[in-house]
């Protein structure tokens, strides 16, 4: 295949990236962008393939089959509830494979490409390599760290120790002045000297951030992954991976920006740490919450919801540990066979990452024109008769509303504590994600359902019969 005809395929796959990420924008077309996406990275592999710089076909195919069982294998196997962690993985593959390509090209530059003069490489291919070098490797073990903390390898609060920023900006400090004689000097010496140091300050950045602001570091690194592919398209020459890069790295940031506006903080706040650790262990601050309980059963919801005129699901990590969407969607049927008003309350963050509960619900063909964002629904809730929470717990709790003590004090939250009755399945009362205890179990108008959410809903639709 001619340098032209890749070109056009090239660009083939890069309308095709696009309006992947545009079809994933919403539930109703996910799917199709997805197989998008697909498509256009078929047309691209393919495309690379056909170039005559490719010698020879074997490794290629090996690392394909070999790769592709790997990555098959481990998807399989991942339960819903661990894309967040299997996105880390994936982010930390992508800075992996920036830093042995750019390893490469300092080993064997004339294979990539690149020209040498007077024995050393050209400044902007120097710039190149030595960015997505650091890119990549921060990506690489800060991946790896967010992962272990999801998984539980590692504890999920925030690790800290005594002149920690001061360590950490030592090191940033360090990293700096191995760049810039790395760009005075060149050589593979210091490439991986600037390697190394920044593979420690992945780790270093991601330690003191605590579980509950995992999430948006992982978008954050899936930005860096992409910037990391535009540093070594450049070094490269390969307009493709510049603008599939440049499509990930924008599209993280973006995404980032949005959870963190959905918690009402700053990306800045968040990636310096503590949220989780040691002020959520103190609860909510002076007005922690006390009181008694309220406890119901599943003949108790089941009286309730088939008098209510209208009804507002809560759904939240809790219902994906239990897989409890399909039981949750029979127990919805039930109730609009009996005339009640069912609609679904979905929170920007709920769950372990953006769309979560949206995806569970289509799995469980749950309608789209049934579930609602937070800002549409939080208006009609004070005149809901029940608001059904499952799973959920630091998106509904009001002390971000009313608590200025709270860790969580600005986040916006759906207001279940406005409508007459909320009814709230959960395993125990034990805080959620971000440690914060919640005063909502506390209310007056709040029954309590203990139990695993997928058994809780089969339990009432036993009663409703």
């Amino acid at each position: 295949m001619s340098g032209d005809i890749a070109s056009y395929a090239y660009l083939l796959a890069a309308i095709c990236f696009i309006f992947s990420i545009r079809g994933l924008s919403s539930p109703e077309t996910a799917r199709t962008g997805n197989l998008v996406g697909v498509v256009g990275m078929t047309i691209a592999v393919v495309a690379t393939l056909a170039t005559p710089e490719v010698p020879t076909y074997g490794l290629v195919f090996a690392g394909i089959i070999v790769g592709g069982v790997i990555g098959a294998v481990i998807s399989l196997r991942a339960k819903f509830t661990q894309l967040p962690q299997l996105v880390a993985l994936f982010n930390s593959f992508v800075g992996l494979a920036a830093v042995f390509i750019a390893g490469g090209a300092m080993h064997a530059p004339s294979l990539y490409g690149i020209e040498i003069v007077d024995g050393t490489m050209g400044m902007i291919d120097l710039i190149e390599i030595m960015l997505s070098t650091v890119i990549g490797a921060i990506t690489f073990t800060g991946s790896v760290l967010a992962w272990a903390k999801l998984e539980g390898k590692v504890p999920g609060t925030p690790i800290t120790f005594p002149a920690q920023s001061a360590v950490n900006g030592f090191i940033a400090l360090f990293l700096v002045m191995a760049c810039f004689l790395f760009l005075g000097f060149g050589g593979e010496a210091l490439f991986w000297a600037v390697t190394i140091v920044a593979l420690v300050w992945g780790v270093m950045v991601v330690l003191p951030i605590g579980g509950a602001d995992m999430p948006v570091v992982i978008a954050v690194l899936n930005s860096l992954s992409g910037w990391a592919s535009v540093g070594i398209g450049f070094a490269l020459d390969n307009p493709l991976m510049i603008v599939t890069g440049a499509l990930v790295g924008a599209s993280g940031i973006i995404l980032s920006y949005i959870m963190c506006a959905a918690m009402n903080r700053s990306l800045l706040s968040v990636m310096l740490g503590g949220f989780g650790g040691e002020q959520a262990a103190a609860g909510t601050g002076a007005g922690a919450a006390h009181g008694l309980v309220k406890s119901g059963n599943a003949d108790d919801a089941a009286f309730l919801l088939k008098n209510a005129g209208s009804v507002v699901i809560v759904p939240g990590y809790g219902m994906a540990v239990a897989q409890a969407q399909h039981a949750l969607r029979e127990m919805v049927d039930l109730l609009e066979a009996q005339g009640v008003k069912v609609r679904y309350a979905i929170h920007p963050v709920a769950g372990r990452m953006p769309g979560h509960m949206n995806v569970l619900l289509a799995e469980a063909n749950v309608s789209y024109d049934k579930v609602f964002e937070m800002e549409a629904i939080n208006r009609d809730l004070p005149n809901t008769d029940v608001a059904f929470v499952i799973g959920a717990n630091d998106i509904t709790n009001p002390a971000a509303r009313t608590d200025t003590s709270s860790p969580i004090y600005g986040m916006p939250v759906i207001d279940v504590d406005k409508a007459r009755m909320c009814m709230f399945v959960k395993r125990s009362m034990a805080s959620g994600y971000a440690g914060v205890e919640n005063p909502l179990f506390y209310n007056d108008n709040t029954m309590m359902i203990f139990g695993d959410a997928k058994a809780v809903c089969e339990n009432v639709i036993r009663a409703m019969g």
